[in-house]
């Protein structure tokens, strides 16, 4: 692919394409890649859902709007702004990936870059912000720089992080349709969202012990234990949840390191490639025409932005939802994570299943139906009881979306070009995610003066609800590709 461009008819252009050793327009139907490539893609999905789970769900929502005790607002402009720098370079770095047809690269850089920034959060959050809230356990602060500086020094970081944690999706799912043939992606995928929730349970149970000094389901930890590994992982020695960042980046790094070494990208472009920067933007209104060659390219890309938005906009206040909403209280919120994720595991390996039979397109309209149904009933929950019943069941769907929505797009486009295309699904998912969270926070901060934070919260799970009913209504468009390959030996 050039750019952003389409893939050129001439068949002059064609030969010297061939000559160059570049996979010619079409479907890509490569053989099985070696299980330990595989495995070590998949686990990708393992580390930086512990970053999903840690830094974008559970703590720093929480240490923001309900520890340091600023708004809910403040929380949306942070996410919304790291959105937009997304939505300004996604584009670019669509152009260079199938360009070149380097994706390892950009996985790596954008990891090691979210790594960093973490560990500058946990520096200034505990150098120059006051140690308060739950789980402190040593509330003497030293203000080494001043607050207002240490707050934009955290959020920045926190927007930085958040950027390259985004930035390396498109890349990493590019990564997809070199290692498995059409019948196996439905799997991989699964796989990829199975570990990945894997890791949300991991990140947990490892990151916990520094915040409230227990282990979930089994409890406290002994303090000599708790000492000692607060001595040995730097700026943890307070407890509280700006203590798990450092943790949450260790474990982001470690099992990011598979992929970093076994994986490869397997149909580079070698020699110098001219990649037009300029040209790269404007090719973003030339993509959403050749969309239409593809038909339902354009519909699914829209569907996408909806629902997307709505998971994205769940997920980031979910830690909120259950203090604010259902009265969780000291650390019990990160308990209820950790065996609510053990249906998605399930649940992830079944729906990628139903993928390879009945097909993504089906399998994700019964995954938003589900969505639908459940955050209804999330609402309407009386009591915590409820709510876990309510969040196993959440649990043994989310991994839905991820697992059939690589799959479907790739039946919509031509393999080679998945890169940009991919690219755009992410640049419009992350348009909307500017919006979301806006629309959460003026609910929840505009309500719950006048109405109480309970039904606040209710209705900003009311707006989430919404757009997965657009999304599914939307997605009834998209045609269905799908057809069951000869199985793959």
């Amino acid at each position: 692919m050039k750019s952003m461009t389409a893939a050129s008819s001439n068949p002059a252009d064609r030969g010297s394409t061939a000559a160059l050793g570049i996979a010619l327009p079409g479907d890509l139907n490569p053989p099985l890649a070696p299980l330990k490539e595989r495995v070590s893609w998949a686990l990708y999905d393992f580390a930086n859902t512990v970053f999903s789970m840690n830094i974008a769900t559970l703590y720093f929502s929480a240490w923001l709007v309900k520890d340091l005790h600023h708004s809910n607002t403040l929380y949306a402009t942070v996410n919304g702004i790291a959105s937009a720098l997304v939505v300004v370079s996604i584009p670019l770095f669509g152009a260079i990936s199938d360009a070149t047809q380097r994706r390892k690269p950009w996985v790596v850089g954008f990891t090691l870059i979210a790594c960093l920034s973490i560990v500058v959060m946990a520096i200034l959050g505990q150098i120059g912000l006051p140690l308060i809230g739950e789980g402190i356990t040593d509330a003497v602060s030293s203000t080494t720089i001043s607050p207002g500086v240490a707050l934009f020094g955290v959020l920045a970081a926190f927007t930085i992080a958040n950027y390259a944690y985004q930035g390396a999706q498109p890349f990493y799912n590019a990564m997809l349709p070199e290692l498995a043939p059409v019948d196996h992606r439905g799997r991989l995928s699964g796989m990829g969202a199975a570990f990945g929730y894997l890791g949300s349970i991991t990140g947990v149970v490892f990151t916990l012990p520094f915040f409230t000094g227990t282990v979930p389901i089994l409890g406290a930890i002994p303090e000599r234990v708790i000492g000692f590994l607060r001595s040995v992982v730097p700026f943890t020695a307070h407890g509280g949840r700006v203590s798990t960042f450092v943790p949450t980046a260790i474990l982001f790094l470690l099992f990011s390191i598979p992929l970093f070494i076994l994986c490869r990208d397997h149909n580079v472009i070698h020699g110098k490639k001219r990649v037009l920067w300029r040209e790269a933007f404007q090719d973003v209104r030339k993509t959403l025409e050749e969309a239409k060659n593809y038909p339902g390219t354009m519909r699914f890309i829209l569907t996408s932005f909806l629902y997307q938005d709505a998971m994205g906009t769940i997920i980031a206040n979910m830690a909120l939802y259950t203090i604010y909403a259902m009265g969780f209280v000291e650390g019990s919120e990160a308990t209820l994570f950790v065996i609510l994720t053990i249906p998605a595991v399930i649940g992830s390996f079944g729906i990628g299943r139903l993928v390879d039979r009945f097909g993504p397109k089906r399998t994700l309209s019964w995954v938003l139906t589900g969505w639908i149904v459940l955050l209804i009933a999330m609402i309407v929950a009386p009591s915590r009881g409820a709510f876990w019943i309510v969040g196993a069941c959440i649990g043994l769907i989310y991994g839905g979306v991820s697992t059939a929505e690589r799959p479907l797009l790739l039946s919509l486009v031509p393999d080679v070009e998945a890169g940009r295309f991919f690219s755009l699904m992410v640049l419009s998912s992350r348009a909307a995610a500017v919006v979301g969270p806006f629309i959460w926070a003026l609910a929840v901060d505009g309500l719950t003066p006048s109405m109480g934070t309970g039904f606040a919260y209710r209705t900003g799970v009311a707006t989430v609800a919404i757009g997965m009913m657009l999304a599914l209504l939307l997605l009834r468009r998209v045609p269905d590709n799908f057809r069951r390959a000869v199985p793959s030996k």
